[in-house]
């Protein structure tokens, strides 16, 4: 391939427009970069568009799915279960309360965790599933409440919050899958808590940020809870800036030594924008991923099924399997793909594989399924960037490295 053929397809670049720039200015003039009413607004918007009742703004999907965790009380002692198969994320905050990793392999052939394993991992000491929704598809939450209700005997409470549930807690890692739908419900109505990430390389996007929501559960105090996610994001104290400004309100208590991981109005503005501008955003996605689909499937390479008649992801990932490969040659199509022109990508390097989770104990050899299933993975460019004439280019290119 000649050099003036040669095109520039970045991986995932975050599709800015002029209407977030103008936003982001508005919010910077208008006195409020930190957490302000803008936040307040997205917040509200977030959880229209989900369902829900209550949406939190933070500083990322990680800071989510921790500070649900410390929330309901889960720590030393407890055991967490997450997908071998996933960013280190979905299980780092686990260990960062204190609690037992347990990874489950994937099913063979499958991005989602074996579910007959996940009913073999859980345990009297289990309080927490984190399921991975990934590349935007929302897992088989049948089944997984199913399993949850097959286990209710070995569930033990260690506090009032965790006793409303009476059960073990579903908190997915939704990072990927902001709009994903599965049988009539959006992504964030149907497991306990839904943590999403809005970090630059997703598909809505606040540069870093991401929300967390969850269902009204009989008994549960949205107002409460909502207001213990503020006090654990914003060092346990009171009092926000924002309420703080009302005329002699500066006192405040520190209820709690908490954390500190809370959205900016400067993040949320851009959010705003994004958020009137996500159907077409989504829409796109879905068109790219058809136009790969009717490309490449017929080759008999494997890939990721983003819609079916009663479900459809959010587009993130284009997750691709080409049979018969192993890592050596995957890796040698990924850098004659960047030779090309084209950043590629893979996910997910199962989580044994890397030396943290080897200090814990874990060991890719038990993880057989997740290993194969990683072992041929490349991820093509997914974004709404892209034109037409750059997903045949992908496409073009990839036929002729394979």
């Amino acid at each position: 391939m000649k050099d003036t053929e040669l095109k520039n397809i970045p991986f995932s670049p975050p599709d800015i427009t002029e209407a977030e720039i103008e936003e982001v200015i508005k919010a910077m003039r208008s006195g409020w970069i930190t957490t302000g009413p803008r936040t307040k607004e997205l917040e509200k918007r977030v959880a229209k568009y989900v369902g829900t009742n209550k949406a939190v703004c933070l500083n990322s999907a990680t800071a989510a799915m921790e500070l649900t965790l410390r929330i309901l009380g889960i720590g030393p002692g407890d055991e967490v279960i997450t997908s071998a198969y996933t960013y280190t994320a979905s299980a780092s905050v686990i260990d960062h309360v204190g609690a037992k990793i347990v990874l489950v392999d994937t099913a063979p052939d499958s991005f989602e965790m074996d579910y007959s394993k996940l009913a073999d991992a859980i345990t009297e000491k289990t309080k927490a599933i984190i399921p991975v929704d990934i590349a935007g598809k929302m897992c088989n939450y049948d089944t997984i409440f199913e399993i949850v209700a097959s286990k209710n005997k070995l569930f033990k409470a260690n506090n009032e919050l965790q006793r409303l549930f009476n059960r073990i807690i579903v908190i997915t890692d939704a990072a990927h899958a902001f709009g994903a739908e599965r049988q009539g419900f959006k992504c964030g109505q149907v497991a306990d808590f839904t943590c999403f990430s809005f970090h630059a390389v997703k598909n809505f996007t606040t540069a870093e940020g991401g929300a967390v929501v969850w269902r009204n559960v009989a008994g549960l105090d949205d107002e409460w809870l909502y207001k213990q996610f503020m006090l654990y994001s914003l060092h346990g104290q009171s009092k926000d800036a924002l309420a703080k400004t009302q005329k002699g309100a500066w006192e405040y208590d520190i209820v709690y030594p908490a954390y500190k991981c809370n959205m900016t109005d400067i993040m949320a503005s851009i959010g705003l924008i994004q958020l009137d501008r996500y159907a077409v955003l989504l829409e796109r996605r879905r068109e790219i991923i058809e136009m790969y689909d009717s490309a490449l499937l017929p080759l008999g390479i494997q890939g990721l099924q983003h819609y079916g008649e009663d479900f459809a992801s959010s587009g993130h990932l284009y997750l691709m399997r080409i049979p018969g490969i192993r890592e050596e040659k995957r890796n040698e199509i990924i850098v004659k793909m960047a030779d090309a022109g084209i950043a590629c990508n893979v996910h997910y390097k199962p989580l044994p594989m890397f030396t943290a989770y080897k200090n814990l104990g874990f060991d890719i050899k038990n993880y057989s399924n997740a290993f194969h299933q990683y072992a041929n993975e490349i991820t093509l460019p997914l974004h709404t960037l892209l034109s037409d004439e750059d997903v045949e280019y992908v496409i073009s290119v990839l036929k002729s490295v394979i």
